[in-house]
């Protein structure tokens, strides 16, 4: 994504000469909206199935690992040691057990995971593109987006990349128009604010809205507005930039400030705890779809699940530290938010990486990536409770019960927001092709 100068995009804004292409109407019925709106909680760098969710206490030590399991309101299911608050809520959790595909590289199995389409490629170069296919809040956005001045797909705190930028973080082929607001200042910093939602003390809602004002206004004020990767959706549509820019529930929503102190302690002081946070907020406002990228890089001190064991940095250290902890921390509180504010019966929390991890701990002390069988979390608006679908074999190598793939969770995605994964949006090639390639996992209704 190449930066783009304030003045441009300002003049795409007030011009409004955003790309689109068309979407079709759904070939069946529109199935019945479930989810008013979808927290997908992306784990980047893809956790390792043996040491969360899908533990294997039998297998012999190079496959089970350090941590020993304990148990959950859910009879027979146990989860790692190390996520006791996980485990109380377990009973309120639906645990996809056999996510699988082939996709080996971060970049190509990432992108499967953002858009349920597989890459042309398993490549770790695959490049960003306006020829991929769009993140499903894109399509969202495209289909089913939320009230005028309430952005409907959102996306932060990262850009995600390993090497090269991961592809399906935006609209793609559906035109910037359909890209997410993209927010990449840290929700923990003290300094935490969006000048792009804020206007000049001297200029009314009313002067902005007129298009002969917004020119003069480009010309007079080049700083009005700080438009940045941070908020590149906001620049295709200038009728979309003027109602965010006067939307008070938006403002407010983004003030993390006004929450208690002890709310936010609930989360977490992290740059991933705030943005949990902010998710809740964003749906209280009425956003549809909010990405939540747990770390810009894949592995390392304050990175994603990537836990080779490679640069010195052993597996079990890092997940005893980190990540275990910021997962028990973040994900029960998110949870119990939500359900505290009557707001879990309407919203869908989803937490997935793009693969899992191998069954057996390599030399380096740790394992490499595994995208033939890994979990996937869901809870809330429209699946079941305290329910485990599909299985894996003994030693959590391969599906052994319900096989489903990426595709297949972006099309019960879908379905839950009430939008039919048949319906069909033109591609770069002005070619019709299905929002989702995949079978709603019907195991997983409620």
């Amino acid at each position: 994504m190449p930066p783009i100068t304030r003045r441009h995009l300002l003049r795409v804004s007030a011009l409004g000469l955003a790309s689109s292409l068309g979407a079709s109407g759904p070939k069946g019925r529109a199935p019945k909206m479930r989810a008013k709106s979808v927290i997908f909680l992306h784990q980047w760098g893809g956790p390792s199935q043996h040491d969360t969710f899908d533990m294997k206490p039998a297998a012999p030590a190079e496959v089970r690992g350090e941590l020993k399991p304990i148990r959950t309101p859910v009879p027979g299911l146990v989860v790692s040691e190390l996520l006791p608050r996980m485990a109380r809520l377990m009973d309120r959790v639906c645990l996809v057990r056999s996510l699988r595909h082939t996709m080996k590289n971060h970049n190509s199995a990432g992108y499967y995971s953002l858009t349920g389409y597989a890459p042309p490629t398993d490549d770790q170069r695959l490049r960003d593109s306006r020829d991929l296919s769009p993140a499903y809040g894109s399509i969202v956005d495209r289909l089913s987006p939320s009230k005028k001045g309430v952005p409907t797909f959102v996306a932060f705190p990262h850009v995600i990349a390993d090497g090269s930028i991961t592809p399906g973080q935006h609209a793609s082929f559906l035109g910037k128009g359909n890209d997410p607001l993209l927010i990449t200042q840290d929700p923990n910093g003290g300094d935490f604010r969006l000048p792009e939602l804020s206007l000049p003390d001297t200029l009314s809602a009313n002067r902005l809205a007129s298009r002969r004002e917004i020119m003069k206004l480009i010309d007079e004020q080049g700083e009005l507005l700080e438009f940045s990767a941070r908020a590149r959706g906001m620049a295709s549509h200038h009728e979309r930039a003027i109602a965010l820019l006067t939307s008070t529930a938006i403002r407010q929503a983004f003030d993390v400030s006004a929450e208690p102190e002890a709310v936010r302690d609930r989360y977490g002081r992290t740059t991933y705890g705030q943005s949990c946070l902010l998710a809740r907020r964003l749906v209280e406002a009425g956003a549809r779809f909010v990405n939540v990228y747990l770390a810009r890089s894949i592995g390392g001190d304050n990175g994603g699940w990537d836990t080779h064991g490679f640069g010195g940095q052993p597996m079990y250290p890092i997940l005893r530290r980190y990540l275990l902890p910021l997962l028990d921390q973040t994900l029960p509180t998110l949870i119990e938010d939500l359900e505290a504010r009557g707001m879990l019966d309407s919203t869908l929390v989803v937490w997935v990486g793009e693969f899992g991890r191998t069954p057996r701990i390599n030399k380096l002390a740790g394992r490499d990536h595994w995208p033939q069988c890994y979990p996937a979390l869901m809870c809330g608006a429209g699946v079941k409770k305290g329910h485990v679908f599909g299985a894996s074999d003994k030693i959590g190598a391969y599906p052994a019960a319900d096989p489903v793939r990426p595709e297949d969770l972006s099309a019960t995605l879908f379905h839950l927001l009430g939008i039919d994964p048949t319906t069909e949006v033109n591609d770069a090639l002005n070619r019709p092709l299905p929002i989702s390639p995949g079978r709603v996992i019907e195991g997983v209704l409620a």
